[in-house]
């Protein structure tokens, strides 16, 4: 993504001749980046959730909170994927004048990255039911104050 942008840039203000689909090219992958880095963010517990609350509450109070978080974002990565789905698929016959791909293929990163999102939610909700440590959760004893 960098290389492309970087070669717009010196095409556009170096040789004054700018390649037409290295800023839809640069677009298409920070899709990927965002939605599989958001993916992973689920998957090692930093997505938003009642961290706050969480660290100070007694462990029953505090799975089931962590549990319904999980819940909702399981069902944000499930319609992330079936509207991202919907989309793609209402644009796969138009072609993008730059990339001289379907357009629909610029939507696949959000079915990927609400399957994977729903995939590891369902993974942390099935970790905590089976009595599985979440040490992204448990309060650091370094970190409090004296």
């Amino acid at each position: 993504m960098t290389a492309f942008t970087a070669w717009q840039v010196w095409g556009r203000f170096v040789v004054n001749d700018s390649p037409s689909w290295t800023e839809p090219a640069s677009v298409l992958m920070m899709g990927w980046f965002i939605l599989l880095g958001s993916a992973v963010g689920v998957r090692e517990g930093y997505h938003l959730g009642f961290d706050i609350l969480v660290v100070v509450l007694p462990e029953t109070p505090r799975r089931v909170l962590v549990t319904i978080s999980d819940i909702a974002v399981t069902g944000f990565g499930g319609a992330m994927a079936w509207y991202g789905y919907q989309l793609a698929a209402g644009t796969w016959n138009n072609v993008s004048p730059a990339l001289k791909i379907p357009v629909g293929i610029s939507y696949t990163p959000l079915i990927v990255g609400g399957v994977l999102i729903v995939l590891f939610s369902l993974e942390r909700i099935l970790r905590r039911l089976a009595g599985l440590p979440e040490p992204h959760l448990e309060a650091d004893p370094a970190d409090s104050v004296a």
